[in-house]
């Protein structure tokens, strides 16, 4: 709508007047002002219920409107170390010191309500929004290159490249593994397979547990990866030298540990009769006793109860590396244990902690 004005002129002298016409514009109809525009949340990165999440993988919160700089901000749980910033007046984005947990489930939490998000002209976001996602498991062979930094396996990695970023941190990295000392055994490097989640890995991911205060379970879960990681970035290495155990069926009967890759100690040993073997393979010792009680069943279907049995590393169900008292060694004799005499058998415990691989052969 236009309104239109008559404006009349008079020539002095003449006494004629004459009227000139003009339009002028009315007041347009009102744009919604800032404070108008409601405070909601247009989409989340990732989005809620996505799984297989890339552990480099941004996350961010698109909103209607800019908010005010004393807003609160979302959060992350499990918590992740970084910062809330702004890529847009509308857009929030975590930039976090390090990569998103492998395996974990995260819940992004935008808070709502009278003490929630506020935008810059005061609104709030009604109602909390929170969303869910999954990130993807950790991949077996940076599983490996980040064991082997920290001296957990009886190889090294070598990098060619360094992570561009923080979050890269648990991405698989260039680089090549090699034998840490020469004088390994031919046992244990033949089990060795670069990405494969093989009983070397195994063994080492239970090393980590234990020298972490974790479950010694030798999976690679969300709390290992988290532990891992944070082991990464400050170069926290593992403290304990690398044994391993080869106990040798070849009469005489023998267990030698090996130390960081040398013979560190060799004894006579006795492996399982007939009626109960040793199973033949290669086995992390994943619990251990300075003195216990063992009992079971013999093989002509008796039982047994021994108290007193010292020095236990248990490395395969009931078998275990144990002192046991008997007139000889070096011969099947035990119920599937391996026994030596119990002096010795105090020198190999302390070369047995848990993660230790014991091969029977």
């Amino acid at each position: 709508m236009v309104g239109v004005v008559a404006l009349a002129l008079v020539i002095a002298g003449t006494g004629t007047a004459f009227y000139l016409h003009t339009t002028m514009p009315t007041q347009a109809a009102a744009s919604p002002k800032p404070k108008d525009i409601p405070l909601n949340v247009v989409a989340t990165t990732p989005a809620s219920g996505t799984s297989g999440v890339a552990s480099d993988t941004t996350v961010t919160v698109a909103l209607t409107t800019p908010l005010s700089p004393l807003s609160p901000l979302p959060s992350l749980s499990p918590a992740v170390t970084g910062t809330w910033g702004q890529a847009s007046p509308t857009e929030l984005v975590f930039s976090a010191a390090g990569p998103l947990v492998p395996g974990s489930t995260e819940t992004l939490t935008v808070p709502g309500g009278p003490t929630g998000l506020e935008g810059a002209e005061g609104q709030r976001l009604a109602a909390t929004v929170t969303t869910t996602f999954t990130v993807a498991p950790g991949s077996t062979i940076r599983l490996q290159q980040l064991l082997a930094e920290l001296g957990y396996l009886p190889v090294t990695f070598t990098p060619t490249t360094s992570p561009t970023s923080p979050q890269e941190l648990a991405d698989p990295q260039a680089g090549s593994f090699s034998w840490r000392w020469s004088g390994i055994p031919g046992a244990l490097t033949s089990l060795w397979t670069e990405g494969s989640n093989n009983v070397i890995t195994r063994g080492a991911v239970m090393a980590f547990e234990e020298q972490n205060g974790l479950t010694t379970d030798g999976l690679a879960g969300p709390q290992v990866w988290t532990d891992l990681l944070a082991a990464a970035q400050a170069g926290t290495a593992d403290p304990q030298p690398y044994d391993y155990v080869y106990v040798s069926k070849t009469l005489p009967e023998t267990a030698t540990v090996y130390r960081n890759g040398a013979v560190a100690y060799s004894t006579l040993a006795n492996t399982g009769v007939a009626g109960a073997p040793t199973a033949d393979g290669t086995f992390p010792v994943y619990l251990r006793y300075v003195v216990t009680t063992m009992s079971g069943t013999n093989p002509d279907g008796s039982k047994y109860v021994d108290p007193g049995i010292p020095w236990v590393s248990y490395f395969n169900g009931g078998d275990a590396l144990h002192g046991f008292v008997r007139g000889s060694y070096g011969y099947p004799q035990s119920d599937g244990c391996v026994e030596m005499p119990p002096a010795n058998a105090a020198v190999v415990y302390p070369l047995t902690p848990i993660g230790t691989l014991v091969t029977v052969a």
